[in-house]
């Protein structure tokens, strides 16, 4: 998958006005990709998807609802809190039927020792996705790149590697292809959806490091 077929692509944020969905929409949007925001709150949609459209320099970024956002997109990213996860999930069943899927909820909670993963009963957010979405194909991807530095304009290239799950590899390997669309990104395939329950349960010991180090730590993988 090339950065031009990419380009022939819409990528939908349901959670687009949120930290994760929003800074990794204007890194798409920096790239040239096209962008459509979904959120609940139509208004805050669009406000996004024009901030985004002055802040990368892109006429490529519009703002809908979450159905329309299901609806209109050629894959679709989750970036929701947990708590909302299988309840707009379950809403978008039908729009999304046939969809590539990108989960990159991380399930966890904060106590006065710090932050852990929650138990999911299916295994994880993204077992819990194809669970929901049984006619799309659901991975899971972009747990561990710092909402801060996608943000960021002043950092041109991220160090960080994101490992992308799934059962079907057209789509592991358009995710990894569109993680690589972010400068100093690589994407790399990390197994089944089986897997996907430790790589995001691994977000609470980077939580745990960034808290303790103040910094935004990522991953890389050696030796690929």
């Amino acid at each position: 998958m090339t950065q031009a077929d990419l380009s022939a692509l819409t990528i939908g944020v349901l959670g687009g006005t949120g930290p994760q969905g929003c800074g990794l929409a204007y890194r798409w949007a920096l790239g040239g990709l096209s962008v459509l925001i979904g959120s609940r709150d139509v208004d805050r949609a669009e406000h996004t998807a024009a901030s985004l459209r002055e802040r990368a320099g892109s006429r490529r970024v519009r703002g809908t609802d979450n159905a329309g956002c299901a609806a209109e997109s050629d894959l679709v990213l989750v970036a929701v809190p947990f708590d909302g996860h299988a309840p707009l999930l379950t809403s978008l069943r039908s729009p999304l039927a046939g969809t590539i899927v990108i989960d990159c909820v991380n399930p966890l909670g904060f106590d006065n020792r710090g932050p852990y993963p929650r138990v999911v009963p299916e295994g994880s957010a993204a077992q819990q996705a194809q669970a929901l979405l049984p006619e799309s194909r659901v991975t899971a991807a972009f747990h561990h790149v710092s909402a801060a530095l996608l943000d960021d304009p002043e950092v041109s290239s991220l160090d960080i590697d994101v490992l992308v799950l799934g059962e079907h590899r057209e789509a592991t390997d358009l995710v990894c292809a569109l993680a690589e669309a972010i400068p100093g990104v690589r994407g790399i395939y990390g197994g089944r959806l089986r897997n996907a329950g430790q790589v995001e349960a691994l977000t609470a010991n980077l939580v745990a490091i960034n808290r303790r180090y103040h910094a935004h730590a990522g991953i890389r993988i050696t030796g690929v």
